[in-house]
């Protein structure tokens, strides 16, 4: 008799990222279950794996992986494209169990994730720093050629922070945060951040407010 699937959670603030992910790894699922997906909430289900993406959200040791899994005995994996050891050591001391980069493919993440649930703890090369180009999953602005960065830029400004706070909530140098914002504008066509603001509200660039479950087989 072959394994059950292991149980994930899909946990991010924006609909469209998670449920990307739930499609990527939908190919799997005689190995990998997405039973819930979650966004600006705690996973209430019992799962045996948290996979929590960093798109627009808090890192490293600001993550507050209790309340994330409300006392529950799951196992949290980080997927992000930022994958500075430093960042990296940081959640694991939080408790993570893993951190995998967004540059996997699905097959790979797969892996990370039965890895993490024999009991491993996955973690990227040390060499590797950054994820920016051929990230996977879904971002809104995907569907007028905002590259993922500038997406997560551009959900940061539309919830309200400043280009400090950006660079500090991303891992990003300030420059790099300013380097996105006018190429994010230049494909949005606003020229200032009201308008950036306004675009944003009204494209997807709010967070969600929504629970949604699989159902049970």
């Amino acid at each position: 008799m072959s394994p059950a699937p292991i149980r994930v959670a899909v946990v991010n603030d924006y609909a469209i990222v998670v449920a990307g992910i739930a499609t990527m790894l939908a190919p799997h699922r005689e190995r990998v279950q997405v039973v819930e997906l979650d966004t600006s909430m705690s996973v209430v289900r019992d799962v045996d794996v948290v996979l929590y993406d960093t798109f627009a959200a808090v890192q490293g040791d600001g993550v507050d992986l209790d309340d994330l899994v409300q006392g529950g005995d799951a196992r949290i994996v980080i997927f992000s494209w930022n994958l500075q050891p430093e960042l990296v050591r940081k959640a694991l001391e939080r408790g993570a169990a893993g951190y995998l980069s967004k540059g996997l493919d699905a097959e790979q993440i797969v892996a990370g994730i039965e890895a993490v649930h024999r009991g491993e703890t996955v973690t990227p090369p040390a060499s590797a720093t950054t994820v920016d180009d051929d990230v996977r999953g879904e971002w809104p602005g995907r569907d007028v050629a905002l590259s993922a960065r500038e997406a997560e830029v551009l959900a940061l400004i539309t919830q309200g922070l400043s280009n400090q706070e950006i660079a500090e909530r991303t891992y990003l140098s300030i420059n790099s945060v300013k380097t996105y914002i006018r190429t994010a504008y230049r494909k949005i066509s606003v020229t200032r951040r009201a308008q950036a603001v306004a675009w944003g509200m009204t494209h997807g660039f709010e967070p969600d407010r929504m629970r949604r479950f699989t159902p049970e087989d």
